[in-house]
């Protein structure tokens, strides 16, 4: 019998349309799979009340999908952003710039204390020694004209024992900028009792250095275990005095503040910028107190004021000491920029109000405050809305601080 066959070309015909099937089936299946995932969820349907008696179920949390999470998070930074800005400058700007309490700023409480250092030894070719410290105390960092600073320096090895140290040579230099000619340089004589701790005097007013207005660089070399070192201080000098203390100072009461009027003789006009430090009557550090104004030339009056909220809410014991004044006369676009004046070291009065009962105790308002305030709470406001429009059924994070009426 006459056996019949596929011809080979009809075979891989049917071949071909079999994988075209197989494909179109194949793509079929994956569109129906991601209709499904991109469907949006059913409401599950409500549930039916509990037998009397019984405690209603508990809804079972769904998992928000994986979009809204980052999203949400993001919104709920943002929330607490906002918030913790608004109720830091709430809490900043709580009493007048002017007058701070003395924790808000803690380096400028003891402006007259000496700066003492510990370093390593440091050799004349630039190379440190650990076995020896070379311990330094300098008395001030602003020379006004007419003061002196101390300068001291002695070594020691790892234990805290002292070494022998001795002074070969001390040069003090102004340092001049660039373009301009090296300033005088003048030497100091070092002292010591025991080879031990030397000690000098910069007085620049006494030498060539009297004229001289910036930084004054000393620097010191000596030997110190067998090997020569050498050490710097530096101070910046002030060569004419701007302006000069006159009068005893008296206390007043304003309209928000308890007021330390300092006179002032004026002998060059400008912006001066005065500093006090208020202690309570047991030598607390309370306030730190601040001038910034223009004044004339002539007799002028410096206003240290401590607000009388601030008074309110420390309720320090009375009286009140201020003490440690310094201040400067500012100028603008010159480098140094300033021209110090001769400072006010230790108790300057005693205030005679010994009770609060007279002393205002009013929030203080200013324009910049209420303007920086309303801005603050509205983008706190509009972060809470974004989440809560994004989220209604969520509880918001809890605010830092309370919202106070905005003064206008």
């Amino acid at each position: 019998m006459r056996r019949w066959s596929i011809p080979p070309t009809r075979r891989r015909l049917a071949w071909l349309a079999l994988l075209v099937s197989a494909v179109a089936l194949l793509v079929l299946v994956l569109m129906l799979l991601a209709r499904a995932n991109t469907a949006p969820p059913q409401m599950a349907a409500p549930a039916r009340p509990p037998p009397s008696g019984l405690p209603a179920p508990q809804p079972v949390p769904v998992a928000a999908p994986a979009q809204e999470r980052p999203q949400r998070r993001q919104l709920i930074e943002q929330v607490r952003l906002t918030d913790h800005t608004y109720c830091s400058y709430l809490e900043q700007a709580r009493y007048p710039y002017a007058s701070r309490p003395a924790g808000q700023h803690p380096d400028q409480l003891y402006p007259n204390q000496p700066v003492c250092e510990a370093n390593p030894m440091l050799t004349e070719n630039g190379e440190s020694e650990p076995a020896v410290r070379i311990e330094t105390t300098q008395s001030r960092v602003y020379l006004a004209a007419g003061e002196t600073v101390q300068l001291s320096l002695r070594a020691v090895d790892a234990q805290g024992a002292a070494l022998p140290l001795v002074v070969t040579r001390a040069l003090a230099q102004g340092m001049g900028g660039e373009g301009k000619r090296p300033a005088p340089r003048v030497t100091l004589a070092f002292s010591s009792d025991d080879a031990s701790a030397w000690r000098a005097g910069l007085a620049p007013q006494q030498g060539a250095l009297a004229g001289f207005h910036g930084t004054i660089r000393t620097s010191v070399h000596y030997q110190a275990a067998g090997r020569a070192g050498v050490v710097l201080f530096d101070v910046l000098y002030s060569p004419e005095l701007p302006a000069t203390w006159g009068g005893e100072p008296r206390e007043t009461l304003g309209p928000d503040a308890l007021e330390f009027t300092v006179p002032l003789d004026v002998r060059l006009a400008g912006r001066y910028v005065v500093s006090g430090r208020i202690d309570d009557a047991l030598g607390r550090p309370l306030a730190l107190a601040s001038f910034n104004d223009a004044l004339g030339q002539g007799a002028q009056q410096v206003r240290l004021s401590v607000h009388g909220k601030l008074l309110h809410d420390a309720d320090p014991p009375l009286p009140l000491v201020l003490r440690d004044v310094e201040g400067y006369l500012l100028r603008e676009n010159v480098d140094p920029d300033r021209l110090l004046l001769a400072r006010r070291e230790g108790r300057v009065m005693t205030s005679r109000t010994l009770s609060l009962s007279g002393v205002p105790n009013l929030e203080w308002h200013s324009e910049e405050r209420s303007r920086y305030l309303a801005e603050y709470a509205k983008d706190r406001l509009a972060a809470r809305a974004r989440l809560a429009a994004f989220d209604p059924g969520a509880a918001l994070p809890p605010g830092e601080c309370t919202q106070p009426k905005v003064a206008q």
